[in-house]
Protein backbone atom coordinates (compact mmCIF):
# COMPACT_ATOMS: atom_id res chain seq x y z
CA UNK A 1 0.00 0.00 0.00
CA UNK A 2 3.29 2.11 0.36
CA UNK A 3 1.97 3.60 -3.24
CA UNK A 4 -1.33 5.23 -1.84
CA UNK A 5 0.12 6.82 1.38
CA UNK A 6 -0.90 10.49 0.91
CA UNK A 7 -3.77 9.57 -1.73
CA UNK A 8 -7.35 10.44 -1.82
CA UNK A 9 -10.03 7.76 -1.16
CA UNK A 10 -14.19 8.28 -1.24
CA UNK A 11 -16.06 6.12 0.17
CA UNK A 12 -19.84 5.98 0.19
CA UNK A 13 -22.19 4.71 2.85
CA UNK A 14 -19.27 5.09 5.20
CA UNK A 15 -21.20 5.20 8.18
CA UNK A 16 -21.34 1.42 9.24
CA UNK A 17 -20.27 -1.84 8.44
CA UNK A 18 -18.23 -2.29 5.38
CA UNK A 19 -17.51 1.15 4.69
CA UNK A 20 -16.49 1.76 8.17
CA UNK A 21 -14.28 -0.61 8.34
CA UNK A 22 -12.59 0.29 5.24
CA UNK A 23 -12.20 4.00 5.65
CA UNK A 24 -10.22 2.80 8.99
CA UNK A 25 -8.25 0.16 7.29
CA UNK A 26 -7.26 2.49 4.04
CA UNK A 27 -6.54 5.55 6.40
CA UNK A 28 -4.53 2.82 8.42
CA UNK A 29 -2.51 2.51 5.45
CA UNK A 30 -1.50 6.35 5.06
CA UNK A 31 -4.47 7.37 2.86
CA UNK A 32 -6.42 10.78 3.11
CA UNK A 33 -10.41 9.19 3.45
CA UNK A 34 -12.87 11.02 2.85
CA UNK A 35 -16.09 9.07 4.16
CA UNK A 36 -19.69 9.89 2.83
CA UNK A 37 -23.14 9.15 4.52
CA UNK A 38 -26.57 11.12 5.35
CA UNK A 39 -25.45 10.06 8.91
CA UNK A 40 -21.94 11.25 9.53
CA UNK A 41 -21.47 10.52 13.37
CA UNK A 42 -19.69 7.47 13.49
CA UNK A 43 -17.15 9.10 10.24
CA UNK A 44 -16.83 11.96 12.66
CA UNK A 45 -15.94 9.40 15.51
CA UNK A 46 -13.26 7.64 13.43
CA UNK A 47 -11.57 10.59 12.73
CA UNK A 48 -10.84 11.04 16.13
CA UNK A 49 -8.75 8.55 16.22
CA UNK A 50 -5.02 7.69 16.19
CA UNK A 51 -4.90 6.73 12.56
CA UNK A 52 -1.03 6.26 11.65
CA UNK A 53 -0.48 8.64 9.27
CA UNK A 54 -3.65 8.78 7.21
CA UNK A 55 -6.57 10.88 7.92
CA UNK A 56 -10.48 10.68 8.01
CA UNK A 57 -12.96 13.35 6.56
CA UNK A 58 -16.30 13.13 7.04
CA UNK A 59 -18.89 14.84 4.59
CA UNK A 60 -22.44 14.18 4.75
CA UNK A 61 -24.10 13.14 0.87
CA UNK A 62 -27.44 11.27 0.39
CA UNK A 63 -26.22 9.17 -2.75
CA UNK A 64 -29.93 9.20 -3.72
CA UNK A 65 -29.95 12.64 -5.01
CA UNK A 66 -27.73 13.63 -8.09
CA UNK A 67 -27.59 17.23 -6.59
CA UNK A 68 -25.65 16.34 -3.70
CA UNK A 69 -23.16 14.38 -5.26
CA UNK A 70 -22.34 16.66 -7.62
CA UNK A 71 -21.60 18.97 -4.70
CA UNK A 72 -19.37 16.81 -2.63
CA UNK A 73 -17.17 16.22 -5.79
CA UNK A 74 -16.69 19.64 -5.88
CA UNK A 75 -16.59 20.22 -2.43
CA UNK A 76 -13.57 17.36 -3.10
CA UNK A 77 -11.81 18.73 -6.18
CA UNK A 78 -11.72 22.22 -3.95
CA UNK A 79 -10.25 20.96 -0.91
CA UNK A 80 -8.43 17.93 -1.99
CA UNK A 81 -7.52 18.15 -5.56
CA UNK A 82 -9.02 14.99 -7.12
CA UNK A 83 -9.64 11.47 -5.90
CA UNK A 84 -7.58 8.54 -6.64
CA UNK A 85 -10.08 5.78 -4.92
CA UNK A 86 -13.55 5.28 -4.87
CA UNK A 87 -15.18 2.27 -3.18
CA UNK A 88 -19.10 2.57 -4.54
CA UNK A 89 -20.14 0.69 -0.88
CA UNK A 90 -23.14 2.54 -0.36
CA UNK A 91 -26.36 0.21 -1.00
CA UNK A 92 -29.80 -0.66 0.15
CA UNK A 93 -31.90 -4.12 0.54
CA UNK A 94 -35.27 -3.74 1.18
CA UNK A 95 -37.03 -7.35 2.28
CA UNK A 96 -39.13 -7.46 -0.72
CA UNK A 97 -40.73 -10.27 -2.93
CA UNK A 98 -41.64 -9.09 -6.55
CA UNK A 99 -45.31 -10.43 -6.05
CA UNK A 100 -46.68 -8.44 -2.93
CA UNK A 101 -44.53 -5.37 -2.54
CA UNK A 102 -44.31 -1.83 -2.95
CA UNK A 103 -42.72 0.31 -6.08
CA UNK A 104 -41.71 2.79 -3.27
CA UNK A 105 -39.49 0.43 -1.68
CA UNK A 106 -37.93 -1.27 -5.19
CA UNK A 107 -37.66 2.15 -6.51
CA UNK A 108 -35.31 3.32 -2.92
CA UNK A 109 -33.16 0.51 -4.16
CA UNK A 110 -32.73 1.40 -7.82
CA UNK A 111 -32.08 5.01 -6.72
CA UNK A 112 -28.93 3.58 -3.99
CA UNK A 113 -27.64 0.82 -5.56
CA UNK A 114 -28.04 1.61 -9.26
CA UNK A 115 -27.73 5.54 -10.20
CA UNK A 116 -26.48 6.57 -6.86
CA UNK A 117 -23.49 4.31 -8.03
CA UNK A 118 -23.57 5.55 -11.37
CA UNK A 119 -23.21 8.52 -10.62
CA UNK A 120 -20.54 8.48 -8.44
CA UNK A 121 -18.29 6.43 -10.29
CA UNK A 122 -19.44 9.21 -13.67
CA UNK A 123 -17.96 12.17 -11.45
CA UNK A 124 -14.69 10.30 -10.17
CA UNK A 125 -14.08 9.39 -13.43
CA UNK A 126 -14.07 13.08 -14.22
CA UNK A 127 -12.37 14.22 -11.90
CA UNK A 128 -9.96 11.70 -12.69
CA UNK A 129 -9.35 12.76 -15.92
CA UNK A 130 -9.81 16.32 -15.10
CA UNK A 131 -6.75 16.16 -13.04
CA UNK A 132 -4.87 13.78 -14.73
CA UNK A 133 -4.63 11.12 -11.89
CA UNK A 134 -2.73 8.26 -13.11
CA UNK A 135 -3.79 4.56 -11.91
CA UNK A 136 -7.00 5.72 -10.21
CA UNK A 137 -9.20 2.85 -9.14
CA UNK A 138 -13.17 2.49 -8.87
CA UNK A 139 -14.28 -0.51 -6.81
CA UNK A 140 -18.07 -1.18 -6.82
CA UNK A 141 -19.35 -3.11 -3.79
CA UNK A 142 -21.39 -5.59 -5.40
CA UNK A 143 -23.04 -9.03 -4.28
CA UNK A 144 -23.05 -12.75 -4.64
CA UNK A 145 -26.64 -12.24 -5.47
CA UNK A 146 -25.28 -10.17 -8.41
CA UNK A 147 -24.30 -13.38 -9.90
CA UNK A 148 -26.98 -16.13 -8.72
CA UNK A 149 -30.82 -16.32 -8.13
CA UNK A 150 -31.13 -17.28 -4.84
CA UNK A 151 -34.53 -19.11 -3.77
CA UNK A 152 -35.35 -16.97 -1.29
CA UNK A 153 -37.89 -14.17 -2.28
CA UNK A 154 -37.49 -11.19 -0.34
CA UNK A 155 -33.71 -11.31 -2.38
CA UNK A 156 -35.31 -11.22 -5.74
CA UNK A 157 -35.43 -7.72 -6.29
CA UNK A 158 -32.08 -6.88 -4.73
CA UNK A 159 -30.74 -9.32 -6.45
CA UNK A 160 -32.19 -7.69 -9.75
CA UNK A 161 -30.30 -4.50 -8.65
CA UNK A 162 -27.01 -6.12 -7.91
CA UNK A 163 -26.87 -8.00 -11.75
CA UNK A 164 -27.64 -4.83 -12.71
CA UNK A 165 -24.27 -3.59 -10.69
CA UNK A 166 -22.00 -6.61 -12.78
CA UNK A 167 -23.36 -4.98 -16.13
CA UNK A 168 -22.71 -1.72 -15.05
CA UNK A 169 -18.92 -2.55 -13.93
CA UNK A 170 -18.01 -4.12 -16.95
CA UNK A 171 -19.65 -1.50 -19.13
CA UNK A 172 -18.07 0.94 -17.16
CA UNK A 173 -14.79 -0.62 -17.42
CA UNK A 174 -14.74 -0.51 -21.24
CA UNK A 175 -15.96 3.28 -21.29
CA UNK A 176 -13.23 3.93 -19.14
CA UNK A 177 -10.79 1.66 -21.30
CA UNK A 178 -12.13 3.66 -24.66
CA UNK A 179 -11.26 7.04 -23.66
CA UNK A 180 -7.84 7.12 -25.23
CA UNK A 181 -6.09 9.15 -22.47
CA UNK A 182 -2.70 7.89 -20.34
CA UNK A 183 -5.18 7.52 -17.21
CA UNK A 184 -5.28 4.37 -15.93
CA UNK A 185 -8.96 3.85 -14.03
CA UNK A 186 -9.07 -0.01 -12.60
CA UNK A 187 -12.89 -0.78 -12.82
CA UNK A 188 -13.37 -3.94 -10.24
CA UNK A 189 -16.73 -5.26 -9.13
CA UNK A 190 -16.12 -7.19 -5.26
CA UNK A 191 -19.21 -9.53 -3.99
CA UNK A 192 -19.49 -10.57 -0.61
CA UNK A 193 -21.48 -13.69 0.40
CA UNK A 194 -23.24 -14.09 3.62
CA UNK A 195 -21.40 -11.06 5.81
CA UNK A 196 -22.95 -10.11 9.49
CA UNK A 197 -23.39 -6.54 9.45
CA UNK A 198 -25.88 -4.03 10.37
CA UNK A 199 -27.23 -4.33 7.05
CA UNK A 200 -28.32 -7.80 7.22
CA UNK A 201 -30.15 -6.56 10.46
CA UNK A 202 -31.85 -3.68 8.65
CA UNK A 203 -33.17 -5.65 5.57
CA UNK A 204 -34.35 -8.89 6.83
CA UNK A 205 -34.72 -7.71 10.76
CA UNK A 206 -32.94 -8.50 13.89
CA UNK A 207 -35.42 -11.46 14.29
CA UNK A 208 -35.10 -12.62 10.92
CA UNK A 209 -31.82 -12.93 10.79
CA UNK A 210 -31.46 -14.77 14.03
CA UNK A 211 -33.65 -17.66 12.49
CA UNK A 212 -31.97 -18.43 9.76
CA UNK A 213 -30.42 -22.58 9.33
CA UNK A 214 -26.95 -20.54 9.30
CA UNK A 215 -27.19 -18.83 12.67
CA UNK A 216 -28.70 -21.60 14.20
CA UNK A 217 -26.04 -24.40 12.72
CA UNK A 218 -23.31 -21.80 14.56
CA UNK A 219 -22.41 -20.79 10.76
CA UNK A 220 -19.42 -18.47 10.85
CA UNK A 221 -20.08 -15.41 8.53
CA UNK A 222 -17.79 -12.72 6.72
CA UNK A 223 -17.14 -10.10 8.60
CA UNK A 224 -17.23 -6.33 7.64
CA UNK A 225 -13.26 -6.12 8.40
CA UNK A 226 -12.67 -9.23 5.92
CA UNK A 227 -14.44 -7.39 2.92
CA UNK A 228 -12.06 -4.14 4.11
CA UNK A 229 -9.18 -6.45 3.92
CA UNK A 230 -10.04 -7.46 0.43
CA UNK A 231 -10.10 -3.93 -0.68
CA UNK A 232 -6.89 -3.32 0.65
CA UNK A 233 -5.63 -6.76 -1.28
CA UNK A 234 -6.91 -5.49 -4.34
CA UNK A 235 -5.33 -1.79 -3.94
CA UNK A 236 -1.99 -3.64 -2.94
CA UNK A 237 -1.64 -4.92 -6.12
CA UNK A 238 1.25 -4.42 -8.31
CA UNK A 239 0.29 -2.45 -11.48
CA UNK A 240 0.19 -5.19 -13.93
CA UNK A 241 -1.91 -7.09 -12.03
CA UNK A 242 -5.61 -6.80 -12.20
CA UNK A 243 -8.50 -8.41 -10.34
CA UNK A 244 -11.49 -7.34 -11.92
CA UNK A 245 -13.58 -9.49 -10.31
CA UNK A 246 -13.65 -10.45 -6.46
CA UNK A 247 -16.17 -12.85 -4.81
CA UNK A 248 -16.04 -13.88 -1.75
CA UNK A 249 -18.02 -16.30 0.53
CA UNK A 250 -18.23 -17.75 4.14
CA UNK A 251 -15.92 -21.34 4.14
CA UNK A 252 -19.65 -23.02 5.20
CA UNK A 253 -21.75 -21.00 2.56
CA UNK A 254 -23.15 -23.76 0.26
CA UNK A 255 -25.10 -21.10 -1.96
CA UNK A 256 -25.82 -17.76 -3.04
Amino acid sequence: MDRWRGKTALITGASSGIGLATAERLARSGMTVIGCARNIAPIEELQQRTLGTGVVHAIRCDVTQEAEIVAMFREIEGVHGGVDVLVNNAGLAHSDDLLTRSVGQWRQMVDTNILGLSTCAREAVRLMVKHGIRGGHIINMNSVSGHKINDYNAIHFYAATKHMVTALTEGLRREVAALGTSIRVTVRSLSPGATLTDFANRWLGEAAVRDTPYVKEGFTFLESGDIADAIVYVLSEPAHVTVQEMILVPTEQKSG
